[in-house]
Formats: C-alpha cells, sequence, structure tokens
C-alpha cells in the first residue's frame, strides 16, 4: 500500500543541496554544516513546549513514576542513546528512564523489518513494563505518523498518562494525538529523506534538554556540577573528587578522604565538607531534603 509522503517537510527536496554530488568535498561540507546551523535555532522556537515536558518529566519522577521513550530506526536509537547516559550521569536507577525501540534490542544496531509499522507492537512493549499513569511517555518519530510510536501514544493516553509528542512534521497524527508537542522544523534535509540528519540532530539536542534539566530539577545538580555521577572507571573517580574539590574548595586529599567515608556518594561528601558533619548525619540530612544539597546546606537543625 502507498504511503502518501509528498506533505512532510522532512521528506521533501532542499533546494540548497540540489547539486551536491557535483560539488567537492570541502563544498559538500559546507552545505551541511549551513543546514545544521539551522537545526539550533529550530529548537530555540519550542522551548515553551519543552518547558511543559520537562515540568511534566520532573514531577513524574518526584512522584515514583517514570519517562518512557517510544520510537523507531533512528528515533528509537536516540532514545536508546538518551536513556543508557542517565545512569552513569546522574546517578539515577536504570528503569527511570526507559527506551523503547520497534523491534527490541535488535534493532538498535540493524533494521527490523516492518517492525515500526506494527500499531499494536508499541502498545504492547509499554504493557510489558507496566506503564502507568504515574510515568509520561514522549514518542518519538521525525516524520511524526510511524505505527509503532502511535500505538504506544494511544495506550498512554488510554492509561491516564502524561503523553509528549517529539517530531519534526507540524499537524501529523503524532501532534493530533499528543498533550504537550515539541516539533522543531528542520525543513528539508541535505539527503532527501534522511531524517538521521538534521531531524535526528534536532530531537538530540531536545532529549538531552528534557532529561538534564528534569535532573537538574529533582536535585541531581549542584550549581553546574553533576553531584550524582557513579564512579565506574578511574576516568569517573577522579571526575568525583574533582567535582568535591570545585563544590566546596577543599584539597584534593580531604575530597578523597569524604568520598571514602561517605562511600563514594558526592552529594554526601560535599555536605560533609561544608557542613562538618559525619558521613550518616550528612546522608540523613540530604534525604530529608529529597537529595538537594542547597536545601540542605539551609537546615539549621
Amino acid at each position: 500500500m502507498a504511503i502518501d509522503l509528498s506533505k512532510l517537510i522532512t521528506e521533501s527536496r532542499n533546494a540548497n543541496s540540489e547539486l551536491i554530488d557535483t560539488l567537492s568535498t570541502i563544498e559538500i561540507l559546507k552545505v551541511i554544516n549551513r543546514e545544521d546551523q539551522q537545526v539550533a535555532l529550530a529548537v530555540e522556537q519550542t522551548i515553551p513546549a519543552i518547558t511543559q515536558a520537562v515540568d511534566a518529566v520532573a514531577d513524574a519522577f518526584q512522584s515514583g513514576g517514570r519517562l518512557i521513550y517510544s520510537g523507531a530506526g533512528t528515533s528509537g536509537r536516540l532514545g536508546v542513546l538518551d536513556a543508557s547516559e542517565c545512569p552513569p550521569t546522574f546517578g539515577s536507577e536504570p528503569d527511570l528512564v526507559v527506551a523503547l525501540i520497534a523491534g527490541g534490542h535488535p534493532a538498535i544496531l540493524h533494521a527490523v523489518e516492518n517492525a515500526e509499522d506494527n500499531q499494536s507492537l508499541g502498545a504492547s512493549d509499554l504493557r510489558a513494563i507496566n506503564f502507568n499513569k504515574h510515568d509520561v511517555l514522549i514518542g518519538i518519530a521525525a516524520s511524526g505518523r510511524t505505527p509503532y510510536v502511535l500505538g504506544a501514544m494511544q495506550y498512554a493516553l488510554s492509561v491516564g498518562a502524561t503523553v509528549v509528542s517529539l517530531s519534526c512534521n507540524p499537524q501529523s497524527a503524532m501532534t493530533e494525538l499528543a498533550q504537550i508537542n515539541i516539533t522543531p522544523i528542520v525543513g528539508p534535509e541535505v539527503v532527501t529523506g534522511s531524517s538521521r540528519m538534521k531531524a535526528g540532530t534536532a530531537q538530540k539536542l531536545v532529549l538531552n534538554m528534557i532529561t538534564t534539566a528534569a535532573m537538574i530539577r529533582t536535585g541531581k545538580v549542584f550549581s553546574n556540577l553533576m553531584v550524582d555521577v557513579q564512579a565506574s572507571n578511574k576516568k569517573l573517580q577522579q571526575r568525583q573528587r574533582n567535582i568535591v574539590m570545585e563544590a566546596t574548595g577543599c584539597p584534593e586529599h580531604q575530597a578523597t578522604q569524604a568520598l571514602s567515608e561517605s562511600k563514594n556518594h558526592c552529594k554526601t561528601a560535599i555536605l560533609m565538607i561544608l557542613t562538618d558533619l559525619d558521613a550518616e548525619t550528612a546522608q540523613q540530612r540530604l534525604n530529608n531534603h529529597k537529595g538537594f544539597i542547597r536545601q540542605a546546606l539551609a537546615d539549621q537543625s
């Protein structure tokens, strides 16, 4: 059955690159770079909608809910990338941000035939992770019409969850379903229909903004330091020490000692040094303030 893509901006021809196959390498790259410069400006226009999404996600996190991505192909892989980076960066639980991709794990590396066209699969993948009204679903598809994603969005709405659309085509099937619509209009691609390029870049920027801002809103950043980073290798162990030193102005030996006493919990180590509390008391004070260092510092009890 033929699919009409003629009205999709992401599938249209780009007049600025029509002769790209005749250009030298450096000129090809200049064309791509000029087009890419439009992406951040397109994302800027969607900040009010991104704000709504961040607030919904932060509220979900604080009430025991999760952020779930649903996507296919490039869009699905971008969701997987963003979700997989949250635990090492912010110390979040692996099931706090979850990415579902049409075709499952094999689709991360290889195309899975017809998976994105299976609308019921989008819903069944949500049921498999016990998706509920406390969660937030972000459907990701440059086209705004991917059946797998639409199926997930419809199911999420049926259980009373907040549903967000992230696409690059206005007035799409996804935008009609979602309560919050994030639609950066990046225009036609340099290579017609290759939405892994400008559309994919826009989607990645937006996903980074949503998770980073939501983590900030839930106390996982102090100043501009990622104070919940997990020290899973030597580089990250040094990063933890550097973060404690930056946050407190202490020498490295003091940061190392505080991290050791706090079992490598950055926020506890910072509070210990800034308040002269022992590890147990510092941890309890953080718990009393839901992990927010500034509120714990203001506590005079």
